[in-house]
Parts: C-alpha cells; sequence; structure tokens
C-alpha cells in the first residue's frame, strides 16, 4: 500500500475500485508527466449517491451533503489515476481541480462545495496536494448528480 492510502486509511478511507464508464470513455489517460481523470460522479458500489440541485430549501441538496459527494468524487479520481499509474507515490503534484456542482439558480457556494473534493486531496497527497482549481455552477449534470469532479495530477516515471 501507498503512503497516499496510508494517509487516506487514517482518515477513514479507502481508494474504491475504478468506476465504469457510463459512457464512452476512458476513467484517466496518462499524457507524459500528466494523467488526466474523466469526471468522476459520487458512486459508491455502483451507486449515485444522491440527485438533484444543490442549494438552501426543500427539495435541495444540503451544501453540506454535496461537499460530501465532491469528497467521495475525488475518491474515484484518485482510483482513476491509480487504475493508470498503478502507486499513488508516483503522484508527484495535484495541478488542477475542476469542480461542477448542480446549483440552484440562487445557491453561490460552489467553492465550499468543491472544497469537500479538494480537503481530501490536500491530506491525501500532502503539500503535493496543494492545487490551482475551479468551481463552477450549472444547470445539471449527469444522471442528475449534484456534483462531479476532474483532477490533473503530475507523476514521476
Amino acid at each position: 500500500m501507498s503512503a497516499v492510502e496510508d494517509r487516506l486509511t487514517a482518515l477513514g478511507h479507502t481508494v474504491p475500485e475504478v468506476v465504469p464508464p457510463v459512457a464512452a470513455y476512458v476513467p484517466a489517460v496518462q499524457q507524459g508527466e500528466l494523467v488526466y481523470t474523466s469526471g468522476q460522479l459520487p458512486m459508491v458500489d455502483g451507486t449515485l449517491q444522491a440527485a438533484g440541485k444543490v442549494g438552501e430549501g426543500e427539495g435541495l441538496v444540503d451544501p453540506a451533503e454535496a461537499k460530501r459527494m465532491a469528497e467521495i468524487c475525488a475518491l474515484n479520481a484518485i482510483a482513476a489515476v491509480k487504475s493508470v499509474v498503478g502507486d499513488l507515490d508516483r503522484v508527484t503534484r495535484v495541478v488542477k481541480v475542476v469542480g461542477f456542482v448542480a446549483s440552484d439558480p440562487a445557491f453561490t457556494g460552489q467553492p465550499g462545495v468543491v472544497n469537500g473534493a479538494s480537503e481530501l486531496l490536500g491530506a491525501a497527497f500532502g503539500d503535493a496536494g496543494v492545487h490551482a482549481r475551479s468551481a463552477v455552477g450549472v444547470a445539471t449534470l449527469p444522471l442528475d448528480t449534484p456534483v462531479e469532479v476532474e483532477i490533473t495530477v503530475a507523476v514521476s516515471s
């Protein structure tokens, strides 16, 4: 087990199996020293953990729950990276995180939701987990998921 996986275990997480694609793409690709993941959804054991728009009010996904969903997305992104590179200790830097939040029109807390992914990546990779990031509010996401996260990481050879 890698040091990254040891840190995740200490936090109560395990790197899951890579989530199979739901369309015509692969979970991750490596080009040179960079690994790009496809957008990862909050899937656990093949089940989407929540559906709907994020916001405050009845019928909406609570922002705190959406932040937890972003964390699951990040775990799935880590699994996608591992499926390409094998050893997560080869990751030298999380370069970029892009988080999409299916948002109620009044919701403007996308950065707080995507913090779920950013905080997990920082805990897993330490200083190498500090990254550039975008947090984008969108009208809808695949399968009506509230959150989707993709990452780009640099790896050693």
